[in-house]
């Protein structure tokens, strides 16, 4: 990983709703989402149970806020592809260059998620090589290096159509041997025949990986998308509240497009549906609007405003690194240490509570210090 010790400040160059809103997405992985459902279980907190509902992925087909999140970190990785890949290109950097950084951050991403994984424990014996940190490298990969290779974004655009529409043949169209097409099962979908024939080692969910090969397929059409919400970020002919209307009147499109197939073509988490890409796409668009109209249009900066903007963007600037120091470090261990006796009174919330905190000041200590770990 690369320890950059300067961070960028030019207004073009980095966008602070960007950074907040990865933060974020980030908190909910690493504790958010498991602190509202324990305080759930206080009496007087009962009322967040609806919300804490959304706090797990539906089992199969459906969908909860839970299962926006890893879409939306995708998404998220695709808006900067203009503001670092292109910006790099424009001041002259060659191409095979920027082709190398792009592999090189790929296959990090991918040993690191082996090691997530847990190969250093368990050998390669029924190691499962499909991870979240690998379907984020490989789907940028993808993205990423469409927009460097192809300059037209009418190009751009064809292979974001084309992606959406080879994955809805697969999944629709093309029969599945023994099986016949059409298919949204565990056992006889295309996506099991694939990860069954192409995909080594352990598979998650037996005849299938939640990761499996087109799921990462299918997951660079949010990079992309992501994509073309950056270059419209980018652009400087565009007043700030044109690109607000333009983001969220984008997501709105892509949400009842998504709702308008579900009845025939499912949106199913597991399976990257196109449905599923239209649905998270279309949210996450309308998120960004809102993200970036609040931060970077109106900047507001009250002091309580500020700071939750800082809680936020401590944890985006380091995103990839708490995702691994949360599976590496005790981080519960060394809150039940300090808040065990408490808890045992109050509820579980404070332990977790105490977890979010610890891994917060680990993230705070490296941006004072101007430590920011990127793959």
């Amino acid at each position: 990983m690369k320890k950059v010790m300067k961070e960028s400040t030019k207004k073009n160059d980095r966008l602070m709703s960007i950074d907040v809103l990865r933060g974020f997405d980030m908190f909910w992985i690493i504790g958010g989402g498991a602190l509202i459902t324990y305080l759930t279980k206080v009496d007087a907190l009962s009322f967040l149970q609806p919300i804490a509902e959304q706090m797990s992925h539906v089992e199969f087909e459906g969908f909860r806020f839970w299962d926006l999140i890893f879409p939306l970190f995708m998404f998220i990785s695709g808006v900067t592809i203009p503001f670092s890949i292109l910006s790099k290109k424009a001041k002259g950097i060659a191409k095979p260059q920027l082709q190398w950084d792009i592999t090189k951050r790929a296959l990090k991403l991918i040993v690191l998620g082996i090691l997530y994984n847990g190969i250093l424990q368990r050998g390669f014996t029924d190691i499962r090589y499909a991870s979240v940190l690998g379907q984020i490298g490989i789907a940028y990969f993808i993205g990423a290096t469409i927009v460097l290779q192809f300059k037209s974004m009418k190009t751009h655009a064809f292979w974001l159509v084309f992606i959406l529409l080879l994955i809805t043949a697969l999944q629709v169209f093309i029969p599945v041997p023994g099986f016949g097409a059409g298919h949204f099962d565990p056992v006889m979908g295309m996506n099991a025949y694939l990860d069954q024939m192409l995909l080594p080692g352990h598979l998650a969910v037996g005849t299938y990986d939640r990761l499996g090969i087109l799921c990462i397929i299918s997951a660079s059409v949010l990079v992309l998308i992501g994509y073309f919400a950056g270059s419209l970020l980018r652009k400087r002919e565009l007043s700030e509240n044109l690109k607000t209307v333009y983001l969220a009147a984008s997501g709105i499109v892509l949400i009842v497009l998504a709702l308008l197939l579900w009845p025939v073509y499912p949106v199913i988490k597991n399976f990257w549906t196109t449905t599923f890409n239209l649905l998270t796409a279309g949210i996450s668009l309308m998120i960004l609007s809102l993200f970036y109209y609040v931060i970077d249009v109106k900047q507001f900066r009250g002091k309580v405003f500020s700071g939750v903007l800082h809680f936020f963007r401590v944890i985006g600037l380091n995103s990839i690194t708490i995702y691994m120091a949360d599976r590496i470090i005790p981080f519960t261990d060394m809150s039940k240490f300090f808040t065990g006796s408490l808890a045992e009174i109050v509820g579980t919330w404070l332990v977790i509570a105490g977890a979010i905190t610890l891994k917060w000041m680990l993230l705070n200590y490296l941006y004072k210090q101007k430590i920011f770990l990127k793959v």
